[in-house]
């Protein structure tokens, strides 16, 4: 086997992945457009045709400050409240730039809840302030094992601070996930676009 070197950091020479070696690709299935939502739904198409999704939220901005992003799931389509045991930590950064910090935030977390979890929080409604991020969720529609998630965002808050929040943890049943919910603490989101994909 030989082995290609880029000494010019370049990639142009490399016109395919060797044998045994495959690469992932999503498969966009779905946008949803916020406009003054309550919250925003994924009800079908979360199945069996892939073992991992993904939600790409995008500039979603809230109408209320200093509320939070947050998530919840469904067995039934129905209702959003699967019980679910959570992490969650940040690294934030003020504009003044003096103040920064990374840390667990240990009341943001739910252990054995079924209430919605946040993504991201404390969210400006100045016209520059919205989050961003991407929700992972593994293997929905299994059942013998807990449905696993990850999620990472980045937010303007309305304190002016940039904060990447990264929450992780598992809806602690062994029915199958059905839909994806998301919604403001408290307020409408007012806009923003969420792209459901499925990973091959």
């Amino acid at each position: 086997m030989s082995i290609n070197v880029c000494n010019d950091r370049s990639m142009a020479s490399i016109t395919s992945l060797p044998s045994g070696v495959s690469g992932s690709s999503l498969v966009l299935i779905s946008t949803i457009t916020a406009s003054s939502s309550a919250g925003i739904s994924f009800t079908t198409n979360i199945d069996s045709t892939y073992k991992k999704y993904e939600i790409h939220f995008i500039d979603v901005h809230g109408s209320n400050d200093d509320e939070n992003l947050q998530f919840n799931m469904t067995i039934d389509g129905t209702n959003w409240n699967v019980t679910k045991t959570t992490t969650y930590f940040v690294a934030y950064h003020n504009e003044a730039g003096d103040d920064t910090s990374l840390q667990y935030e240990g009341s943001r977390d739910l252990a054995q809840g079924t209430g919605f979890q946040n993504l991201n929080d404390r969210l400006g409604t100045d016209n520059d302030q919205c989050v961003a991020g991407v929700f992972h969720l593994f293997d929905p529609s299994n059942t013998t094992f807990v449905k696993h998630y990850f999620c990472r965002s980045s937010a303007y808050q309305a304190p002016d601070y940039n904060k990447q929040a990264f929450s992780a943890g598992y809806g602690n049943t062994t029915s199958a996930v059905t839909g994806i919910q998301f919604k403001m603490s408290a307020g409408n989101i007012d806009s923003g676009t969420f792209k459901l994909y499925g990973v091959v």
